[in-house]
């Protein structure tokens, strides 16, 4: 039996830009060791696995090293695929039954909305550690349940031009990282986001980050809708809606790879 596997760019309508995912489609359950196979055989920062369940989907995200309870942009490319091959109608919501309970996709006019969960940071001191890291010009962080942690600098430039070497970010106790500054011109901010631990050095546009971003940048403007930009060296855009309870995440993407699972190790 051969397995569909697709190749998308995700937060970009531009080929090669945005964050890339690879997204299979499975007809039944396979086991997490073929799963993670899979995922260190595509080498993307995340493989997104859809089974069916009933009407909805399961969905699962997994690194080249490891699982993950949440992710954004893989999110948006399983949506986008189940949209662009014809498993739903765009005026349909797609269900993806998940690890941080559930998703769901719609589609408005070749954008893709995904409602994700609130993932609220809490303002903490800005402490020796943090700026041993960064320096002296951060002017704010937060904590996202010990898993995330936001560095707030002055400028998007500041952000842009931060060096993070993987094995210095890894020095501090948390998962992931992420940098963010008030935006520029139409951006309401700006972020990059690092996660080392989970193999991934820097994500090129991360959709999970953005439901703590969401929030902490709520706060700060006094504002619920963003359209936000991760300055990568691929980039892309990502529009940002808060709710108090939910997050909503939307962009666009780009198939850019077609293919099937010829020889499956099981």
């Amino acid at each position: 039996m051969k397995i569909p596997i697709y190749q998308v760019d995700a937060f970009t309508v531009t080929p090669f830009k945005g964050n890339p995912a690879a997204v299979c489609i499975l007809e039944k359950p396979r086991s997490d060791e073929w799963m993670q196979n899979v995922a260190a055989e595509m080498n993307l920062s995340e493989t997104a696995f859809l089974t069916p369940q009933g009407d909805d989907y399961q969905l699962r995200w997994f690194t080249p090293q490891t699982e993950v309870d949440l992710c954004g942009h893989a999110t948006l490319s399983a949506a986008h695929i189940l949209f662009e091959f014809g498993f739903y109608e765009p005026d349909e919501t797609i269900r993806f039954n998940t690890k941080s309970g559930l998703i769901t996709a719609t589609s408005k006019k070749g954008t893709i909305e995904l409602d994700m969960p609130r993932r609220q940071p809490v303002a903490i001191p800005v402490n020796e550690a943090i700026q041993a890291v960064f320096g002296p010009e951060v002017i704010g962080a937060a904590d996202y349940e010990g898993k995330l942690l936001i560095v707030e600098l002055p400028n998007g430039e500041a952000v842009r031009n931060i060096e993070a070497e993987p094995k210095v970010i890894m020095q501090l106790p948390y998962f992931d990282l992420a940098i963010t500054s008030a935006g520029e011109g139409k951006y309401d901010f700006t972020s990059r986001f690092f996660s080392p631990r989970s193999g991934i050095n820097e994500d090129p546009v991360t959709g999970m980050a953005h439901c703590s971003l969401g929030p902490y940048w709520e706060a700060k403007l006094d504002k619920t809708e963003f359209l936000a930009y991760q300055a990568s060296s691929r980039g892309g855009e990502v529009w940002v809606k808060t709710t108090p309870q939910r997050v909503f995440i939307g962009g666009k993407a780009l198939t850019i790879l077609s293919a099937e699972l010829l020889r499956q190790g099981e």
